[in-house]
This record gives C-alpha cells, structure tokens and sequence, in this order.
C-alpha cells in the first residue's frame, strides 16, 4: 500500500542495524579478529557518500570489551545525517528528519554490499547474527495537565487501565510522572520478534511521549545470506509502516500531514 509522505513526520530516528559473530576469548571476552582491518575496507567503499570520520571516546577502550560498542561513525559531513557507525561485531545505518524510505533501503542494500565485499572471506567468516529495524517517534505531550492513558488510547490505539481505587484516599495522583512501556511480539514475517515501546522524553528540549516500533531477529532466526536479508528488510518495514499507519489513524495523521 502506498503512503504520505508526511510533512510534519513524528520521526525522531530511524536506525537499521546488523550483528554479528565475535570470537569468545574468554568468559565476557570477545572479538573480532578481523575489524582492525575492516575499518579501513569500510570506509573506502564508503567515503565517497559518507567522508567526515567520527572516532568515537569508545574508540580507545580495550577490543576484548567492546564487543557490540559502536566506536566510528562515517557521516555525510560534521553533525550531518544520514551516517554510519560501527564497531566490533555492529555496524548500523541512522537517519532522522530527512528520512524517506526509498532513500533508506537503498543505502541499505548498499550498505549490506559492502559488509559482504569488505569482511575479509565474508563466505566462511561473516556469520549474521542479529537484524534490527528500528523508528523512534515523538509527539509533545504536557505530563502535568493531559492524562496519559487518555492519549494512549484515543491516539494511539494503546489501552491501559489502572484500578481508580489505587489512588482514592491514598494521597497519589493519578497523573503518571514518567511512563517506560515495553511490549514484545512473536512475528512470522519476518521471523522474530516486534517491539513496542512507550518512554516518556524531550524532543527539541519539550516535553514528549517517545514510541518506539522495532522489528529484531536473532539467533536462528537471522538469514545469513544478502539477498534474503534484504527481503528480512522489506518485510520488516512493511511491518513497522502497517503498525505505525494504524496507531496514529486519526487525529495524529491530520496533524503529521
């Protein structure tokens, strides 16, 4: 089905993300013998659209604890998106305001063709092990005056009822002060797992109601080669497009458009 694109976005970051296996030295110890190396390869095949490099403080922390730990980040230009970042075992694609999905699954798939051209013999030593397709939204939210569980639910789809003789005669308002709502799903497509979550925030230093739809495969469930994660990445979008769509059906899509 295709889609707005909506001129006042709710979007505050969109962040694909791939794993990897690391080498385990010992218990809590592991790494990966081949990312001082790949570093370089990465950034050659990247530089031309992502130039300005990021050592991140990370960075100069010992290899045998940063397993997973973004420490680079390859940008478009300084305080520029869309960027690379990646570390041992990770490496992740981010992009916030500017984002269009075509434009992201095409970097995407460039992306993956440089994982695989890169890892040195990515045919015996590249074993996937993690694919996470996440959007972080926000919409600004007054935590003092409107009542949450009203918003939830008349906004956003999301019923939650608390016992009103929870707060009767027992000094607390029924106004929550933070919120931090997670939720997880079976998916069959793709196979894995989808993720809600509800977190109170800031964006642009206001208050807001953060929500984030995430969809994640790991373990068995990771396809290990680059043409069927590239459909895991179809059918993850789909998913997450068809969530968010749903959710904000109403009076949150006319004030998006």
């Amino acid at each position: 089905m295709e889609r707005k694109i909506l001129k006042n976005k709710p979007l505050v970051e969109a962040i694909f993300e791939v794993k990897w296996e690391l080498q385990e030295l010992a218990q809590g110890m592991r790494i990966d013998p081949h990312y001082k190396i790949l570093i370089g390869r990465i950034y050659d095949r990247v530089k031309n659209e992502y130039p300005f490099h990021e050592q991140l403080p990370t960075a100069t922390m010992p290899d045998e604890i940063t397993g997973y730990v973004v420490q680079h980040r390859f940008r478009k230009d300084k305080d520029k998106w869309p960027l690379i970042q990646m570390g041992p075992g990770i490496i992740t694609l981010n992009d916030t305001e500017g984002y269009i999905w075509e434009d992201l699954e095409s970097r995407i798939r460039n992306l993956l063709d440089v994982i695989y051209e890169a890892y040195p013999d990515s045919e015996s030593n590249l074993k996937i092990n993690g694919l996470l397709l996440r959007y972080i939204d926000a919409v600004d939210f007054n935590y003092e005056k409107e009542i949450l569980f009203d918003f939830l639910k008349k906004k956003l789809k999301v019923s939650i009822q608390i016992h009103e003789g929870l707060f009767k005669e027992t000094g607390v308002n029924y106004l929550p002060l933070n919120v931090d709502l997670r939720l997880t799903f079976p998916s069959i497509k793709p196979k894995g797992v989808a993720h809600l979550r509800f977190v109170r925030g800031k964006r642009k230093n206001v208050d807001a109601l953060i929500w984030e739809t995430m969809v994640q495969s790991s373990g068995d469930d990771v396809p290990n080669n680059k043409e069927e994660i590239v459909a895991w990445v179809e059918n993850a979008h789909l998913l997450t497009d068809d969530w968010f769509f749903k959710m904000i059906e109403g009076e949150l899509l006319g004030r998006f458009e």
